[in-house]
């Protein structure tokens, strides 16, 4: 943990110095649509730490629906007078999501967002709508609604819309990958940069968990057709997939076949096994378990970087 820290470190203040001064960043426009608090707020223990010095505005409305809404960090790195990358987090661990204590799960999404803040780069956690109220292909639709709203506003937190790496986890990777490789589901300027994929289902069988119904529905005679097969092996964005040791069996058995397919059809992502599963701080490390995708995004990234988009 103390090596992975001070890599962190090290990255945070090389990015910092590479910019030159800090000017002043303007006040967030009064247009923005506020359903929560704006605040500077931390909470308990190590995800305090994690998120000094990090600013949330939280509720920025990207659609209809009263799930509709996204939270963005940022700190004083990401004040550079260069427009930032973005890592916008798209999470759940159930197509139901999990009601048992959203305060943790917040808690631990938010340790992920602060990671990216604290490391020049503009967190944005998606909140969107779920099963069974919301049914295949929803979820997806709304990643795309939140890529748009992205693409339109991240500019006022300095951040740089070319350069947007979606994570998805969990129910999030699905969607995620869905959108990638179902274009009838791309609105416009809905598009990543890159994608990093974490334990997620991506052709639901007919062993599909309750879970999986609700949001795919009872019909499995539609289940291929709703997966993410053939398309995602039309997509040409760099794809960074991975999963747990620990996953259940099902869940390293979807990796491992995205992961074949994709190498079979000229498009081979890179890969990293991770060591725990107890969610996405977990999947960064910052929870102290060793492995993690902390330094494969940020090389990532640094990649997209050197890209020299115009």
């Amino acid at each position: 943990m103390k090596n992975c820290l001070a890599f962190f470190l090290v990255f945070t203040l090389t990015a910092a110095s590479a910019h030159g001064p800090v000017p002043e960043r303007p006040a967030t426009p009064s247009d923005l649509v506020l359903t929560g608090l704006t605040d500077s707020d931390t909470t308990a223990g190590g995800v305090a730490r994690l998120c000094e010095q990090v600013t949330f505005s939280r509720g920025l409305r990207y659609g209809d629906s009263e799930a509709n809404v996204l939270d963005v960090a940022t700190s004083d790195v990401t004040k550079a007078d260069t427009p930032r990358p973005v890592l916008l987090f798209v999470t759940g661990d159930t197509f139901t999501g999990d009601r048992g204590a959203p305060e943790l799960s917040r808690d631990i999404q938010d340790a992920a967002m602060c990671f990216a803040a604290r490391n020049g780069m503009i967190g944005v956690r998606v909140n969107y709508r779920l099963a069974p109220a919301a049914t295949w292909p929803k979820g997806a639709a709304d990643v795309a609604a939140a890529l748009s709203w992205v693409h339109g506003n991240i500019d006022l937190f300095n951040g740089d819309a070319r350069e947007i790496v979606a994570v998805g986890y969990g129910a999030g990777a699905f969607h995620v990958a869905s959108l990638l490789a179902h274009p009838e589901l791309q609105a416009d300027r809905a598009d990543a940069a890159a994608v990093v994929l974490v334990s997620g289902i991506y052709r639901v069988g007919k062993d599909a968990s309750d879970s999986e119904k609700a949001y795919f529905g009872t019909d499995t005679s539609l289940y291929d057709k709703r997966s993410v097969f053939p398309g995602i092996l039309n997509v040409e964005e760099p794809i960074l997939l991975a999963w747990a040791a620990n996953d259940p069996a099902k869940l390293i058995a979807q990796g491992e076949t995205l992961q074949k397919t994709l190498c079979g059809a000229g498009h081979c992502p890179r890969s990293t096994i991770l060591r725990s599963h107890d969610g996405i701080a977990a999947a960064f490390g910052l929870d102290g378990s060793g492995d993690s995708l902390a330094e494969p995004t940020l090389l990532l990234v640094h990649q997209l970087e050197a890209r020299g988009l115009p």
